[in-house]
């Protein structure tokens, strides 16, 4: 059965993940430690489906004030086709020069960590915000296929690809073609990168976690409310923690 077939596929990148991986993750866990622990920002970023895991890691619960979630509705499809549609974003995202505008918005300094997520690591949106962080001092992360960076040609006028950017660079494990499924057809289905980028992102949060910990330096953290023992009040004083960490600092111009 084919849906067997992918959970095995999808299970096997997951053993990949945890037994190669490891190490790039620490690393990074220990950078966004850092940065939120001297009142620093952990930046998010990722385009077209490359947003579901910046949508998860905050606001959600088990996560925590110090991560910037950075969203661009023309980065993201909310419809099919027509405004707001997939064949709109894909080309914007593939424009040269636009995310530099859209980062003038945030007040971008050395403390912070950028950590931005896409598959094919080869459009213009991920890798010009990946350069714009790098070039304003912040660590950055990159979480993509690192097979496709093998045997893909550049697309930017650069020549680079997400993975040269980044100062730490997280394998997806996640095959080019991203479909893992083979019915008989030139095209396979049932994409892997989603959940290899969720899985990555989620061990992030419990990386950074752990050492934020470590100092007892956690900050406020989203709590599901089937959680017994939190104080009434907890999830607003999550919301207002989260506040005063957005408008801390305004864009410099």
């Amino acid at each position: 059965m084919s849906a067997d077939i992918y959970l095995a596929r999808i299970q096997e990148v997951m053993s990949q993940i945890r037994s190669t991986q490891s190490e790039p993750i620490r690393k990074a866990g220990a950078a966004m430690a850092r940065s939120i622990t001297g009142g620093g920002r952990v930046y998010i970023f990722g385009s077209g489906h490359s947003v579901m895991p910046v949508m998860d890691i905050f606001p959600r619960y088990g996560s925590f004030v110090g991560f910037y979630p950075l969203y661009d509705p023309r980065l993201m499809w909310t419809s099919v086709i027509g405004p707001g549609g997939a064949r709109e974003l894909l080309w914007l995202e593939r424009r040269e020069g636009y995310a530099k505008v859209f980062l003038q918005s945030y007040a971008l300094e050395p403390r912070d960590c950028m950590l931005v997520f896409s598959h094919g690591g080869l459009n213009a949106a991920p890798i010009e915000v990946a350069q714009e962080a790098r070039d304003k001092g912040l660590t950055v992360i990159s979480v993509s296929s690192l097979q496709n960076a093998r045997v893909a040609q550049a697309k930017h006028s650069s020549g680079m690809k997400l993975s040269d950017v980044a100062h730490i660079a997280i394998d997806n494990c996640i095959p080019p073609e991203d479909a893992l499924v083979d019915v008989g057809q030139i095209e396979h289905v049932a994409a892997g990168s989603t959940v290899a980028a969720i899985t990555i992102a989620m061990s992030l949060v419990a990386e950074t976690a752990a050492r934020l910990a470590e100092q007892g330096k956690v900050p406020p953290t989203f709590v599901s409310p089937n959680v017994s023992g939190v104080r009434p009040g907890h999830m607003d004083s999550v919301y207002q923690a989260f506040t005063d960490f957005y408008y801390a600092r305004a864009p410099k111009r």
